[in-house]
């Protein structure tokens, strides 16, 4: 591949890069009441204020991380919207239950009252990101204390005692291991751990059991990436255990690679890429109208997701970080072919010259169905975070070409 088409690529990254972040700092801040309007549609306009705290915290941690890693985004609009955002969430999105447990609201109004509680991990997860990262550009020790102790918490939930949660033990209820999970607690392990030495000693085993917990969605004798399988790691019956998420499994396999270079594992490089970027790429690419399919039935039978044959940003957004990692750590010739097919459908398809950013919902045909650029799950995160990623590997790449 010419170092020429490597850095037209690099170019055209680091302008979408600099076009998102312009577009989240211009009409996503609440300067009333602090946090992010997410709710945002296509020309800018806030059409809903509510406030959700996955999106909270990733935007918190998103413009940390771009605050602290490029030296272009180190301007005090971008440190002090991180701030006003954590500061939001430390007031308003932790809930007490059961006395010396904490929950995070899903869902808040514009002012920081609570609308709705989930009874899963996540809100807490992106806590716990945005808590450390934030702790990490200002310095306050005291927030990362606070991150670590959630992240206890979702420990004690995750590999002790659900009932913290609220979901009630139904009998009919399988349990499962959906690999949603043991990613997220894989993402925490990596960002709490990086350049703390006794933190990475303390999660080493943590990160090894999570490891082996997405390994387990390895099925059909290596065939098949499915999302859901029982604790055990057997193949559950029915929709459930027949689902698979091109996206998620892609998201999944970069962790992975990320993970194999900390802890210098080829083995686990291997099935990172050869079980969770290669094959749900070609079992998950529209070889009619190109793109990644959002829900498929291993067995071909049509998904009951309504929206399984669109095309969603954030699939594409993984797809693009994933190959690009692996073609990094390997330099196959194949990897980074197919970084350039995903890379020609997702520019072509999903950025708005017009009016900034990009779409996030299309037709299994790649036109536009949902015209919005932010929403209750689409916020300044998947985009900005695969355009940050993209351009890091590709400056490392290109000075070794040098």
């Amino acid at each position: 591949m010419s170092v020429v088409k490597l850095e037209e690529c690099r170019r055209h990254i680091r302008e979408q890069l600099d076009g998102v972040v312009e577009f989240w700092l211009k009409y996503s801040h609440d300067t009333v009441h602090g946090g992010f309007f997410t709710c945002i549609g296509r020309d800018g306009n806030v059409y809903d204020e509510l406030k959700y705290v996955w999106l909270q915290g990733r935007q918190v941690w998103m413009y940390c991380r771009l605050y602290r890693s490029m030296d272009r985004f180190r301007r005090p609009e971008i440190l002090e919207a991180a701030k006003a955002g954590g500061a939001f969430l430390r007031k308003f999105a932790r809930v007490s239950i059961n006395g010396n447990q904490w929950k995070c609201a899903f869902c808040l109004t514009r002012d920081g009252k609570v609308v709705k509680i989930q009874r899963t991990i996540f809100s807490e997860c992106f806590y716990i990101m945005a808590m450390d990262e934030l702790s990490r550009v200002t310095g306050d020790k005291e927030m990362q204390l606070e991150a670590e102790q959630m992240m206890e918490q979702l420990i004690y939930w995750v590999r002790e005692d659900s009932s913290g949660l609220g979901r009630p033990q139904l009998p009919g209820d399988v349990p499962t291991n959906s690999m949603a999970v043991p990613m997220m607690l894989l993402c925490l392990v990596q960002q709490l751990s990086e350049g703390r030495l006794e933190m990475g000693k303390k999660y080493a085993e943590l990160g090894s059991w999570c490891v082996s917990e997405i390994q387990q969605h390895i099925q059909r004798h290596g065939t098949a990436i499915l999302e859901n399988v029982s604790v055990s790691g057997a193949e559950l019956p029915g929709c459930l255990g027949r689902l698979q998420n091109p996206g998620h499994a892609l998201e999944a396999g970069w962790f992975l690679l990320q993970y194999a270079v900390d802890n210098d594992n080829k083995e686990i490089q291997r099935t990172a890429i050869e079980k969770f970027v290669e094959l749900p790429y070609e079992s998950g690419w529209d070889k009619d109208h190109g793109g990644l399919f959002y829900f498929l039935d291993v067995d071909g039978h049509c998904p009951t997701q309504l929206e399984w044959s669109m095309k969603l940003w954030w699939p594409h957004s993984e797809a693009l970080v994933a190959f690009l990692m692996a073609y990094s750590q390997t330099k196959k010739p194949e990897l980074l072919e197919k970084f350039f097919r995903v890379y020609e459908y997702t520019f072509s398809h999903f950025p708005d010259s017009k009016s900034g950013e990009w779409f996030g919902y299309l037709t299994q045909e790649g036109k536009v169905a949902l015209d919005f650029k932010g929403g209750p799950f689409k916020g300044f995160f998947h985009v900005p975070r695969c355009l940050y990623m993209c351009e890091s590997i590709l400056d490392d790449l290109l000075a070794k070409k040098d």
